[in-house]
């Protein structure tokens, strides 16, 4: 007859250390229980739900499993960076890659600005040669183009050479005036307009006229042209005496 398996041990009181003799159990102090301390993490439901399993673990003699990396949706910055780069345009990438503006366009920008200034100067020839500081230009600029130019307005540049006024013989109440002029002006002007003033013994203004070239050339003012710088003319014409007390003349460019 087979002797009686032993009964069999559980697998836990080999995986307990040996105890020590009685003497060593006395020995030993007895561990006085240890409160949480402040600098402590507090204990998470995760620690508590994975205390029993790390004791299985060990009871069962195998080493726990650590837990593995979660995988996180971030792009690493190596390898974002060359998409970044891609979705730039490029005169934002670095490198030597620059647009550079082609010479034909800086020379049709300088010559459409030219071309508007050359029309500005056209369309305000008249203003601007009315300066003596912006004429001499305006007149070259008008020699090549062929456009017309108004003549130079300057009355004071006019100088009376000689002036005769005296009754006419025939003509009661009639006086014949003669007089010289020239033009000392640096460009060619037109005829100028001319006042004449009389006065009497006391120097009161008893009568004046004005009178336009037509006046005091005739027939011949249309065809009369300018006077040239340092050209002088000859005029006159006849105007009616306000009174028989004029003694004295006067006369005005205008």
């Amino acid at each position: 007859m087979s002797e009686p398996n032993p009964p069999r041990r559980p697998l836990a009181t080999f995986l307990r250390p040996h105890a020590g003799s009685q003497a060593d159990v006395d020995a030993t102090p007895l561990a006085e229980p240890s409160l949480p301390s402040a600098d402590a993490s507090p204990v998470t439901a995760d620690d508590t739900a994975e205390a029993p399993v790390a004791e299985a673990a060990a009871m069962a003699g195998e080493v726990p499993v650590q837990p593995t990396a979660t995988i996180s949706g971030q792009v690493p910055a190596a390898a974002a960076e060359p998409m970044r780069s891609q979705a730039e345009p490029v005169f934002l990438r670095g490198g030597g890659h620059r647009l550079r503006t082609p010479r034909w366009q800086w020379a049709m920008v300088a010559a459409l600005s030219l071309l508007l200034l050359l029309q500005i100067a056209l369309a305000d020839r008249a203003r601007l040669a009315a300066d003596a500081s912006t004429r001499p230009w305006v007149a070259g600029l008008c020699s090549v183009l062929r456009c017309d130019l108004p003549a130079w307005r300057e009355p004071a540049a006019f100088t009376m050479i000689s002036r005769d006024v005296r009754p006419m013989p025939q003509q009661a109440g009639a006086l014949q005036v003669q007089a010289s002029i020239r033009n000392d002006a640096r460009w060619a002007q037109d005829w100028p307009v001319l006042r004449l003033s009389l006065s009497d013994a006391d120097g009161r203004v008893i009568g004046s006229g004005v009178f336009a070239a037509s006046d005091y050339l005739g027939a011949g003012a249309r065809t009369a042209g300018l006077l040239e710088p340092g050209q002088s003319a000859q005029i006159a014409f006849q105007v009616k005496e306000p009174s028989a007390s004029t003694v004295a003349f006067n006369f005005e460019f205008l």
